[in-house]
């Protein structure tokens, strides 16, 4: 079997772990980075093992909903889910805009600590995916960057407000 197409994020922050981890598990602190340059609500939040993570992100009138449904949670170190597109019943559903994008993404968020910064990597890999899924989502990964950049800056500056 071929190597699965995977995009791969990388950041360090100047936070302990436990406050970087905090801004992926707290209901009051992920929509204020997650989804930038868009209204994100959270409707429900249970991080554990089977817990699920109901995202809508809202703009011009439209909707996109989420549903994540996590399989690992060890805090402060590694967060693991399973992610999807979902319909406003929170149904898993092909995305719209790109029949071939997968259905699931495994997603793993590793937080390592080290003199006071952290260190957090982030991948996505298409889950249980058709060949179809797989050329769409690596055709896809050069532009990841932008929205997961434009999150990451927003979440380095909650965490320099939460430090301050």
């Amino acid at each position: 079997m071929s190597e699965l197409p995977t995009y791969v994020l990388e950041r360090e922050f100047d936070a302990p772990a436990e406050l970087v981890w905090k801004t992926w598990t707290d209901a009051e602190l992920l929509p204020r980075w997650y989804g930038p340059r868009v209204e994100t609500i959270i409707h429900h939040l249970e991080v554990k093992p089977g817990g699920l993570w109901l995202n809508e992100m809202k703009w011009d009138g439209n909707s996109n909903y989420q549903r994540v449904e996590y399989t690992e949670v060890s805090p402060p170190k590694r967060l693991v889910w399973l992610h999807s597109m979902s319909d406003a019943d929170w149904n898993v559903v092909a995305n719209p805009m790109m029949p071939d994008w997968p259905l699931v993404l495994l997603t793993t968020v590793t937080f390592e600590e080290a003199g006071g910064r952290t260190k957090m990597r982030l991948t996505w890999v298409p889950h249980e995916a058709s060949e179809a899924e797989l050329t769409c989502f690596a055709a896809a990964i050069g532009g990841m960057d932008k929205g997961w950049g434009a999150g990451m800056e927003l979440l380095a500056e909650l965490l320099a407000e939460l430090q301050a």
